[in-house]
This record gives C-alpha cells, structure tokens and sequence, in this order.
C-alpha cells in the first residue's frame, strides 16, 4: 500500500497532459522495472504482463490511465505538489484516474504471484482524456486477443456495468446571401431553426435496462457576418449519447432524412459498451456490489471486447479544483479488484469461459 501512495505522489508530481505523458510514463516504467517487472512501452502506453502470456488461456486486462487535464482555474494549491492530510491525497491526477490505476498496479502485483487460470495484463494508458487515437486504442493492436477487461475510473466502486457512447455530428444549412433590407437570399438560420425544433423534440423510442434512452443535444451554433446580411450557411454541432440499443448508422440515416443540414459525423469509434458476461455479472451480484449504467464516457468506448468499469474515488471530484482521494479508498479498492479476480480465476476453471 505504502509503495503505491508513493508512486501515486511521483505520478501526481509529474505534468502528464494529453500527449504529453512522457514523464509519467517513465515514472511507472522505472517502478515496474524496480519491482523486476519487464514491461513493453507502447508510445506512452505502458504494458505489464506479456512475459507470463501463455497462448490458449483467456486473457483479462486491467486498465487505467496516466494522463489528466488542464488544472481547474480554482486551484487552491499547487496542483502538482501531492499533499497528503487527514487521511486524504490532494493533487491533479489524485482522483482521475491515479488512484484507480495504482490500486490495479498493486492488484496485479498481489495477483502475478498466484496460479491463474487466466493471462493477466495491465495497460496504463494515455490519451484518454481526449479519447485519442494514440492511447489505448494503440496500445491494444500489439496485445493479444483480449477477453474481458476492467477499467479503473471513479466510480466508488460501484460497478458501471454499461456506458453510453459518444458521436459528435457537425451540420451545415445552405442558404442564399442577401440584403436585410431588401428582405432577399434564403436565411440558413431559419433552417437551422427548424432542424433544432426537430432534434430537441425527437425521443428515442429504445429503452436500455441500464442506460435508459440514447439522446441528443445541439450544443454550438455558428452563422452571420454582419447585422445588414442574410447570412448563406449556418453551422451547428450535435451531442448524441447512445445506448446500446441504438447505432451510429441508424442516428446518421434519420438525421439525413429529417434535417435540412448536410451532416458529418467527426468518429463513430466512441461505441455503447459494457458488461455482458453472465458470469461477471453472478459475481458481482454475489458480493452485493452496485451495478449501474454511466452517463460518462471512458476509454471502455474503445475496448471491442467486455468490460467493466469500476474504481476508487467519486466522478464529481474529477477535474475539480484541489481534486482528492481518501487513502482509504484505494486501501479498499484494492482488496475489491482482487477479491474479484480470486472469483473470475475460480469460476474461470469451471465454466472455461469468462462470457
């Protein structure tokens, strides 16, 4: 426990932006390699566990990442200064998502130690604050076939056992420039008008048992050059949360039937995800551990195999001023994930398959 506060303090004093994770990756590789761990460095993605990979076993990876956002404007104090008081650790990086990727770093180092009947990866990953193409989306195209992984966020160790995905659609109405004065041209503003109408009053018709019903939200809009001018285009940005019950395909082709707009989606990689093993979902329900589905979106969008998301530390804390962690949740966190892997290595031997 105590030596992974410390690296969580040495993770926390290091600047680890998106993209810019270098340091931090040092930092975690000097501790593997100190611990006698060999590791495979993947850009600023770090891998621990591919020399004791033994083809035709089920693979289990867990996954957190090491890179955070810009400091809150509000800070108080230092954000890169660790500050450990009252039982709590202050610091940028504490609570999103450090804690959950040290409290993994010491379940697996508890884990390697024993018989599994399964290969057991960790991947600290970059990049995923901005859900970049460089971060664990990378690092999975030089790992083996994954079966079912866990990803550390905070979620006070509940479990999110689904997690809505994310499409970023641009949109574009063409009209006519013209004189205000005049009353001429064909105002793009007025089509924009009705397409928000539309989308605002659009209800999914899907439930998901988890996430409820996928939405969307117009969140940017953007036309005019001067108050005398009707303006020829007008450009505004869609916000559309699926659920599992929806695609992306489907949302694009009725956007392109009822909207005015030319549309472009910016990804479609950002997917619906989550749990769908039986068996994960007996133990959980075994232990009486919480399940729920989360609103926010994780590096899960980008793991096409299962998965669950579950770490220390409360989501509202994330990217918050003087952000925190209580000790004790990563104490606990800890015991949790290796409570849980003990159960998957146990039922694993049973019932051969994980899904």
């Amino acid at each position: 426990m105590i030596e992974v506060i410390d690296l969580l303090k040495k993770l926390i004093a290091t600047p680890s932006f998106s993209k810019e994770e270098d340091g931090t990756a040092d930092v975690l590789e000097t501790y593997f390699h100190q611990k006698g761990l060999k590791t495979k460095r993947i850009q600023n993605n770090v891998v621990v566990g591919l020399d004791l990979y033994q083809a035709g076993k089920q693979t289990i990876l867990l996954n957190s990442h090491h890179d955070t956002v810009q400091p809150n404007s509000g800070y108080t104090q230092d954000p890169f200064s660790p500050t450990e008081k009252e039982g709590r650790l202050y610091g940028l990086g504490s609570n999103d998502a450090g804690g959950a990727l040290v409290a993994l770093i010491a379940a697996y180092e508890r884990m390697r130690e024993e018989k599994l009947n399964y290969n057991l990866l960790l991947l600290a990953s970059a990049e995923e604050e901005i859900s970049g193409k460089n971060g664990v989306e990378l690092a999975l195209k030089s790992l083996p076939e994954i079966d079912f992984g866990i990803v550390g966020e905070p979620t006070e160790m509940k479990a999110a056992v689904a997690e809505k995905g994310l499409m970023v659609i641009d949109a574009k109405c063409h009209g006519k420039a013209g004189h205000a004065a005049r009353n001429n041209g064909e105002n793009s503003i007025y089509k924009a008008m009705k397409d928000i109408s539309w989308i605002s009053q659009y209800q999914f018709a899907k439930n998901s048992d988890w996430l409820g019903k996928s939405y969307m939200q117009v969140t940017q809009i953007n036309a005019g050059s001067q108050h005398n001018v009707i303006p020829a285009n007008c450009e505004y940005v869609i916000d559309v949360r699926l659920t599992e019950c929806d695609s992306f395909e489907e949302v694009l082709a009725l956007l392109s039937e009822n909207l005015h707009a030319e549309i472009r989606p910016r990804s479609t990689r950002l997917k619906p995800s989550g749990l769908k093993s039986n068996l994960v979902h007996q133990i959980l329900e075994d232990k009486e551990i919480e399940k729920y589905g989360s609103p926010t979106l994780s590096d899960q969008a980008l793991m096409p195999f299962d998965t669950l998301k579950m770490g220390p530390g409360k989501s509202e804390r994330s990217h918050m001023a003087d952000e925190y962690i209580d000790l004790h949740e990563i104490e606990s966190a800890i015991n949790q994930y290796e409570w849980l892997l003990n159960e998957m290595n146990i039922k694993i031997e049973s019932y051969e398959t994980v899904g």
